[in-house]
Parts: structure tokens; C-alpha cells; sequence
């Protein structure tokens, strides 16, 4: 069996209601597994376990975990669609040269970024159908931060996973370092290249995503509680202490 990221587990209030708001708002189908939610997009990429017992979550800097990414064709389109609905999303716009992308919050305040398949300018004029801007939409990123890329690193390795990209956001002071379960390559050996970087963004599998401040101290997200993977044999744990399941 080929491993993949199958999903990222967090704690939260009611994850009744909050299934309902990545269903109705943002696409995601709904499995019920006893007191938890199962939330995603079909195909290949991670779902959301949404548990019981959290609350109180806030998107705080010094943190561990960050964010999801979703991916998708046409995020004008998309950030549209959620004012309609009277849900608060920034302006998108070009972020340096790493994508086009706007983001928002889901109701117990996790973070959620949107990122277009395409930058700024070479989206096709037809990526996406106006009346579902959500119909190929992928959690296409997990995002956890770290002062030690080195021992992400190793980890993702000893695990089976291949680097696919380096970004350097010097503008910020980090840079971005991305891992996949995959045996693709990315279309330039250089992996700090930008025109690898669109190829990410239409992969149809999530990455885990590390944004790297060389040297800073993070700290542990209660409601967040860990990453699944299908075809781990045994839980183990992350550079940084946090559960990593078997799928």
C-alpha cells in the first residue's frame, strides 16, 4: 500500500456545526465516526478529523500549527462566493512569487488560505465553473511552523517522504519547505525554482508544508492533535513531539 497524508486531527467545540460550515461553504463531504467528523474532498489528498473537547482555539504567532491550505483553479471566483454567504475572506492578491491567494477563518477561528492552481495573470479563463468554484478544490497543505528545518527534515525522510520545493519569503524572514508521500518530481531539479511552484499547487495530494524561522521556539497547539497517514504501521511522533497515526 502507498503511504499518503490522510488527514490532520484537531480538537474542537462542536464539530457538528463545523462540518456543516466545510460542507455548505467550502464543498467538503461529511462522514460521521461516532462523536467525530470526518470533512474533505474526494480523491487523494488529507481530510479534516474534526473531535470533541476543544474550544477556545486562537491563531497565535508562537505556534506550532498554522494552517491549511486548499487549493483550487480560480480564487476570485471562489472568495466570491464566500461574501455571498457573509463569510469574511481577503482581498486575493499575488503573495511575492509564491501564489495567488486570499484566506479566512472557519468559526472556531482555524485559519484556511486559499491558493490558486495558477499566479496572478495565468489563470485560463474558464479554470472554474462561476456556479461550484469549489468542484476542484483539494486540501492541497498542512502548514506547521519550525526553528529547525534539519530535524523536520529527517523525519519527513525516515518516514518516505520527498522534498519538493524550498521557497525563500525573505521579505518575512522564513523560508517554506514542502514534503509529500509522492515518487513525482518536480519539473525543475532546482528546488528552490519558481516555476515549480504552480506544478505544486495542482497536485492532487496534500503536502506538509514547514514554515522555517531558523532558530525560533514554537509552542504546542492543544486542539491540534496530529496528522494521520494511511500505510504508517505504528504511531510515532514529529521533530517537534506532536502524534503522527497510522491512517
Amino acid at each position: 500500500m502507498s503511504m499518503r497524508l490522510s488527514a490532520l486531527q484537531l480538537r474542537v467545540a462542536d464539530p457538528d456545526r463545523l462540518a456543516g460550515f466545510y460542507r455548505d461553504v467550502l464543498g467538503m463531504t461529511v462522514q460521521v465516526q461516532g462523536p467525530n467528523r470526518l470533512v474533505g474532498y474526494a480523491g487523494q489528498d488529507a481530510d479534516l478529523l474534526l473531535t470533541p473537547g476543544g474550544g477556545g482555539y486562537t491563531h497565535d504567532r508562537g505556534q506550532r500549527y498554522w494552517k491549511i491550505g486548499i487549493t483550487l483553479p480560480d480564487v476570485d471566483l471562489a472568495a466570491s462566493r464566500l461574501r455571498q454567504v457573509g463569510v469574511a475572506v481577503s482581498d486575493p492578491g499575488q503573495f511575492t512569487d509564491i501564489g495567488y491567494m486570499c484566506h479566512l477563518q472557519d468559526p472556531e477561528g482555524f485559519v484556511i488560505e486559499l491558493l490558486q492552481h495558477d499566479f496572478e495573470g495565468n489563470r485560463p479563463d474558464d479554470a472554474a465553473d462561476p456556479a461550484a468554484p469549489f468542484a476542484d478544490a483539494r486540501i492541497g497543505q498542512v502548514t506547521l511552523r519550525t526553528g529547525d528545518i534539519a530535524a523536520e527534515d529527517a523525519f519527513c525522510r525516515a518516514l518516505g517522504m520527498r522534498l519538493l520545493s524550498m521557497q525563500d519569503v525573505a521579505l518575512y524572514g522564513f523560508d517554506l519547505h514542502f514534503y509529500a508521500f509522492t515518487d513525482e518530481m518536480p519539473p525543475n531539479a532546482d528546488l528552490w525554482a519558481v516555476e515549480n511552484r504552480e506544478w505544486l499547487w495542482k497536485r492532487p495530494y496534500t503536502t506538509l508544508e514547514f514554515q522555517h524561522l531558523a532558530g525560533a521556539q514554537f509552542a504546542p497547539v492543544p486542539d491540534y492533535l496530529g496528522l494521520e497517514v494511511l500505510g504508517l504501521n505504528a504511531p510515532t511522533r514529529d521533530a517537534f513531539g506532536d502524534p503522527v497515526k497510522p491512517g
